[in-house]
């Protein structure tokens, strides 16, 4: 059997967590944040998502997990999802955030910086 998994560490003390063959049971609301990625570094785009989640699994003992999210861990676990369906956060951009991203994405790659800095593009 196919096994699909993730790793995140909120850095909140509980260390790194796994959850295995994550799924969505439940979402609601919503909630506008900015979004970076290790894939996409230095770029931070608003991106509109779901605001709480309940999400079923596994832990790598094989337990039974069920996880109530909100905000910052609804989000994390919602990008990672996206990771293992093989979606960067471009395509959930809007067609002007897309366009306003990949023209910042590509001038950051051929910017030296001494120091970290995040780019930010706006919900319009």
């Amino acid at each position: 059997m196919q096994k699909r998994f993730f790793v995140y560490d909120l850095q909140d003390g509980t260390g790194p967590q796994t959850v295995v063959n994550p799924v969505i049971q439940e979402s609601r609301g919503e909630w506008v944040y900015d979004e970076g990625c290790l894939s996409i570094p230095k770029l931070y785009v608003e991106i509109l998502r779901p605001k709480e989640l309940l999400v079923t699994g596994y832990d790598l003992d094989g337990n039974e997990l069920q996880i109530e999210a909100d905000e910052i861990l609804g989000r994390v676990i919602q990008h990672e999802l996206d990771h293992l369906d093989g979606v960067l956060m471009f395509e959930r951009m809007t067609p002007d955030q897309r366009k306003q991203a990949m023209i910042e994405w590509r001038r950051l790659q051929n910017e030296p910086e001494p120091e970290p800095k995040k780019r930010r593009i706006r919900l319009t």
